[in-house]
């Protein structure tokens, strides 16, 4: 190995993960729209194995990272920021499993029963992490919601793979947290200084919890109606998803910025709220629904060209895996 791949495996950042649930999500985003909305765009498949290809090879990289610089990984983990984004990994498998259910049954499981327990170990050790260190208010941000979002998507394919109450456990964690995270977040926001630039597109992080359990709503429910069902509770996950995402628009303003690995933050929030509008359309068979799945779908595939771009531009420049 030499000293430049040396140095730049050390530097490896565990957010870059955060581009596989980003991807991922788009794939699988492509794939409902063809099975639900009556597309025929063939993109969910290609995408699929590409970012399958993708973790693999990033799994690997951040293993040689953890057998060659081991302090390096614990530095990591102890930081109060970067530390929030281990759980991605195992949200990543959770999320193939999804990509893969109807394609490859036995590998989507495998897929979830790794990821699932994986998760809910990150999530008692984040937990206890933040209930026996004393933490700073500035280091709070929309990243901690990243371990409860894994709970919340854990039923999407668990309602075919596990026992209901399985499925139920993770989705009464990342629920009930979720709400208490909000709070304590939401009074970070309004009551202290503004969130570092690198960490800005966390935000929209905000969208991911609704959008996602209203998907495992419907999922859930589905257990015992036979077909998904809209009520009054999946009515009220949806529309807080979708007025989060609204006022996220609302408040952006076009500058030219840095590129930071944690512009992928963008992506994944954006695809649980095309996802989750694609079921809503598929549910309900309104054409405003449908009309708004496509307009969030191509706004989303929109917005991982544009981060893979970036990404891709700034790794030819060398200002990816660098010390911060």
């Amino acid at each position: 190995m030499t000293k430049c791949a040396e140095s730049r495996l050390r530097f490896l950042p565990i957010p870059l993960f955060g581009s596989v649930m980003g991807l991922v999500g788009i794939a699988v985003a492509w794939m409902r729209y063809d099975e639900f909305l009556g597309g025929d765009a063939g993109l969910g498949g290609p995408l699929r194995w590409a970012v399958t290809a993708w973790f693999a090879f990033l799994t690997l990289a951040y293993l040689a990272k953890a057998v060659f610089h081991f302090d390096a990984v614990l530095e990591e983990f102890r930081h109060p920021v970067r530390s929030n984004f281990f759980p991605a990994f195992s949200i990543c498998f959770l999320l193939l499993s999804i990509a893969w259910l109807n394609a490859a049954p036995a590998a989507a499981q495998v897929m979830w029963w790794v990821g699932a327990p994986m998760h809910l170990l990150f999530t008692l050790v984040s937990l206890s992490n933040w209930l026996d260190k004393k933490v700073k208010i500035q280091t709070l941000n929309p990243a901690w919601f990243i371990p409860v979002v894994g709970n919340i998507l854990i039923p999407v394919a668990g309602v075919k793979i596990a026992h209901p109450d399985i499925s139920w456990f993770f989705f009464s964690i990342g629920l009930i947290y979720w709400v208490a995270l909000f709070t304590i977040v939401l009074e970070r926001l309004v009551f202290h200084d503004p969130l570092p630039a690198k960490l800005k597109p966390t935000l929209f992080i905000l969208v991911a919890p609704p959008a996602v359990a209203f998907i495992a709503w419907v999922k859930l429910n589905a257990l015992e109606t036979g077909h998904p069902v809209l009520d009054n509770a999946g009515r009220l996950l949806y529309f807080f998803g979708m007025f989060t995402l609204l006022l996220l628009f609302f408040r952006i303003r076009p500058r030219k910025t840095t590129f930071f690995v944690s512009w992928w933050a963008y992506t994944f929030p954006m695809a649980a709220a095309t996802l989750s509008t694609i079921l809503m359309a598929h549910i309900t068979k309104l054409d405003f629904y449908h009309n708004l799945a496509i307009g969030l779908l191509i706004a989303t595939t929109v917005v991982n060209i544009i981060v893979l771009f970036a990404t891709l531009r700034a790794a030819i420049k060398g200002e990816v895996c660098v010390p911060e």
